[in-house]
């Protein structure tokens, strides 16, 4: 069961997307698992073949528990006796918490082929049966027409707000979740905060021409833009990229920019952007769009959980002028920006008006201090003014 998320204790396995005998590839979705905030597609990190399924759909089991057995790829040479490793003796039973499981079928005897298996998110398959509904019958509006969890409520004649049974119990349990990690968070860190008022005018045209010749569901946001420009100055200014755990700090390798989304139903989750450092301001713009449609729908992956090195968040959209965030453990740093709004700006004396935002910072006084962080949020100021360059 993989980490999720530093406040993440337990999963509930809720389907396998394998069988014994399949051969997968590193990246392949081999699972879904149920957290408190969201249902993960678990990815596979190595090539292999399926040998065994030890955890059963509908079992709650804790992190770092054994779910599955992987065998060599086919090809693969043998290894030397000598060098085999022993088999490991099959682990003691983990107390788990077991939702009753449904039966069992026997041996199946042989059947015409059975109907194509209707595409849906697995946390719509969950509200389907919690509501009585029948798949087969509801028209899919996620991606590539899978069926997502308001297709589900519409076709019951429920409002998404979440008359649902189980719509409370996940929100109670997201809430839960975000309290015990920001509770952690301001016991366990010295937090300090920086803040700066960047014009933006530069970044702003240059977008305007960037987006000219585009059709509307190409163009850019300036949300790409800050973040391409956080992830840049976050490899200048390393000490704000990676984990403090046992005392000290670990820079991280890479710069995964872990993204602030709220859900329609309620929540929060920031799931990561991976490798912002390596990716244009476009390949950013075009991720971040697919990764919000599908933290909306249920549907993130493994890889985009509890890998996030360093989090933006930015609230304005909502009118709000300036964010100071609680850092999420056992990352060292946090960005918020805020609305982009004219204010008065003086260049060489003279008085103007410029759209102008407020970036601010939150970081871990463990893992550096209050001159890098100046410097990082300077780094942010000085990139955003060569947008072309982002």
């Amino acid at each position: 069961m993989p980490s999720l998320g530093a406040d993440m204790e337990a999963g509930t396995l809720v389907e396998w997307r394998v069988r014994v005998g399949d051969t997968v590839r590193r990246g392949d979705i081999v699972a879904a698992v149920d957290t408190d905030k969201a249902t993960i597609e678990v990815e596979v990190w190595q090539d292999g073949v399926v040998e065994e399924l030890l955890v059963a759909p509908g079992t709650k089991v804790p992190v770092g528990a054994l779910l599955a057995r992987l065998g060599p790829p086919p090809g693969a040479p043998p290894q030397p006796a000598e060098m085999r490793p022993a088999v490991p003796p099959r682990p003691e039973p983990i107390p788990i918490e077991v939702a009753p499981p449904a039966p069992v079928p026997a041996e199946p005897t042989p059947r015409p082929s059975p109907a194509p298996r209707v595409r849906a998110t697995p946390l719509a398959r969950r509200v389907a049966h919690e509501l009585h509904v029948d798949l087969a019958v509801v028209q899919g509006e996620g991606p590539g027409g899978a069926i997502t969890r308001a297709d589900v409520e519409r076709a019951a004649g429920r409002a998404v707000a979440g008359a649902t049974a189980a719509a409370p119990d996940r929100l109670g349990g997201m809430r839960r979740a975000i309290a015990t990690a920001m509770a952690r968070s301001k016991r366990e860190i010295p937090h300090y905060y920086l803040g700066t008022r960047i014009d933006l005018s530069r970044a702003l045209a240059w977008l305007a021409a960037e987006n000219t010749p585009r059709p509307v569901a190409a163009r850019m946001l300036p949300a790409a833009l800050l973040l391409r420009a956080v992830a840049l100055a976050a490899r200048e200014v390393p000490e704000m990229n990676g984990f403090f755990e046992n005392g000290e700090l670990h820079l991280a390798s890479a710069v995964n920019l872990g993204v602030g989304i709220a859900l329609r139903q309620g929540g929060l989750v920031a799931p990561a952007l991976l490798d912002g450092d390596r990716k244009s301001a476009d390949q950013i713009m075009r991720e971040l769009a697919d990764l919000v449609r599908r933290a909306r729908t249920g549907v993130l992956r493994s890889s985009e959980m509890g890998s996030a090195t360093l989090t933006v968040t930015n609230l304005g959209d909502l009118g709000v002028e300036s964010v100071y965030g609680v850092i999420h453990p056992p990352q060292v740093a946090l960005v918020g920006f805020g609305r982009i709004r004219e204010q008065p700006w003086a260049i060489d004396g003279l008085l103007g008006v410029r759209p102008v935002a407020v970036a601010t910072l939150a970081a871990d006084h463990r893992a550096s201090d209050g001159h890098r962080g100046a410097r990082f949020l300077a780094a942010i100021d000085r990139l955003l003014q060569e947008p072309e360059k982002l």
